[in-house]
């Protein structure tokens, strides 16, 4: 049996289905007419059209290590993981509470290339020397109620509960040598006057029958921590969130552009509290390149080989309290360990020093009599062994590692002169 045949279309449907193809082509052209015809869209009233703009990342647990996922705009953006709904969403929120400068607002930038009295006095106190101290000593007398896994960083790590109700860190180095660096780091940071951006760290000895660790000597034998060993203790703090690079580090890296240096005349049209966070950013860069830290924006640079979008998650071990002052957590890779591995990391850590033109007038003073008497080891040295008890159990650096420290502050002093010299001829 053969198959009827359909019968063609006539001329009428014919046209219909071609007119009815042209109408999104049609439509597509008037849009783009309306569109010429308007206005071409400027950003709120007090901010900036340029790169930088501003974002704040979401609560993340309480404690140092890694923190949630952010990403960075053009100063700081939102979570990597969000969907581009809550991305825009985050922009248009930020952009109504939090970029609009006062139009009568001094300069943030003094001498051309020192942030302003005015708004160093803006940035929130962070660590108060009297209150480390009193927690060190509590500390230090305490004994360990509890240890508990996780929240910590790595598995090797516990979280403890004091007999005084507050809660440490304890950390366990793979080696010596990262709990030594983190000791160091602490100290050289009291040394440059940015102790209060580091969460109080204190060095403990591991003894199962010992008064400190008694309560909790069947969770000892459960950690694989060895008889005898050094760990440190750091104050655990609630409610910080993650942190994602402010451009220049962020925007332009993660586009594959060469580092441009942050200057008084990039920050133009930004807000109190993004310049407050920037002065905080420009401590940190110097102080990771003084201990060659690795373990922070330069592990995000160097991800960037196969990971482009590195540069929008969270900074590694970094921070921010609900006061918007940032916290420099795990310094273990500083000194000791970062020296051991100039040559992998210094061709990412040089260039982002390179990359700050503005700096706290404290901290170049510090570092420039560091300079002038050479003696960043031997301040180091003495601040280390008056405040920490147990210094002697892990040592000092060696003299190849104090005179790399040496070295390191020579070239900050140098680099702070140039940017001086530069801001001169502007």
């Amino acid at each position: 049996m053969k198959r009827a045949r359909r019968a063609a279309p006539g001329p009428l449907p014919v046209l219909g289905l071609l007119l009815l193809g042209a109408l999104p082509g049609l439509w597509t052209v008037l849009l783009r007419r309306e569109a010429a015809a308007l206005p071409e869209p400027r950003p709120p009233a007090g901010q900036s059209p340029g790169r930088w703009g501003w974002g704040r990342s979401p609560p993340v647990r309480g404690e140092s290590g890694g923190g949630g996922q952010k990403t960075f705009r053009t100063l700081l953006a939102v979570p990597a993981a969000a969907t581009d709904r809550e991305e825009r969403d985050g922009e248009e929120r930020l952009a109504v509470t939090d970029s609009q400068p006062p139009a009568d607002a001094a300069s943030p930038v003094e001498r051309g290339i020192f942030w302003s009295r005015e708004l160093e006095e803006q940035v929130p106190p962070g660590f108060a020397a009297e209150e480390a101290a009193a927690w060190l000593a509590a500390a230090r007398a305490a004994r360990v109620a509890s240890l508990e896994r996780g929240g910590c960083g790595r598995s090797s790590n516990r979280l403890a509960r004091l007999s005084d109700g507050s809660r440490a860190c304890v950390r366990y180095g793979i080696n010596p040598e990262q709990i030594q660096g983190e000791a160091l780091s602490y100290h050289l940071a009291g040394v440059l006057g940015m102790q209060e951006r580091l969460p109080p760290m204190a060095l403990a000895l591991v003894e199962a029958r010992g008064r400190q660790w008694e309560p909790v000597r069947e969770e000892l034998r459960g950690s694989h921590w060895a008889e005898g060993a050094v760990v440190s203790l750091t104050r655990w703090v609630d409610n910080l969130t993650a942190v994602v690079a402010p451009a220049p580090w962020g925007a332009e890296a993660g586009a594959g552009r060469r580092l441009q240096p942050l200057s008084a005349g990039e920050l133009v049209g930004l807000s109190p509290s993004q310049l407050v966070e920037l002065v905080q950013w420009s401590d940190l860069i110097l102080f990771d390149y003084l201990t060659a830290n690795f373990d922070r924006l330069v592990s995000n640079l160097f991800s960037l080989q196969w990971d482009p979008r590195v540069m929008r998650r969270a900074t590694s071990n970094l921070l921010r309290a609900p006061d918007g002052g940032l916290v420099f957590m795990d310094n273990e890779a500083g000194l000791v360990h970062g020296y051991r591995l100039l040559s992998m990391w210094d061709p990412y850590n040089e260039p982002l020093l390179r990359s700050v033109c503005v700096f706290r007038e404290g901290t170049a003073r510090r570092v420039a009599e560091l300079h002038r008497r050479r003696s960043a080891a031997a301040e180091l040295r003495r601040r280390y062994r008056a405040r920490e008890p147990l210094w002697a159990r892990l040592g000092f650096l060696s003299e190849r590692q104090a005179e790399l420290l040496q070295a390191r502050v020579d070239f900050v002093h140098r680099h702070i002169a140039h940017c001086r010299a530069q801001a001169a001829a502007l």
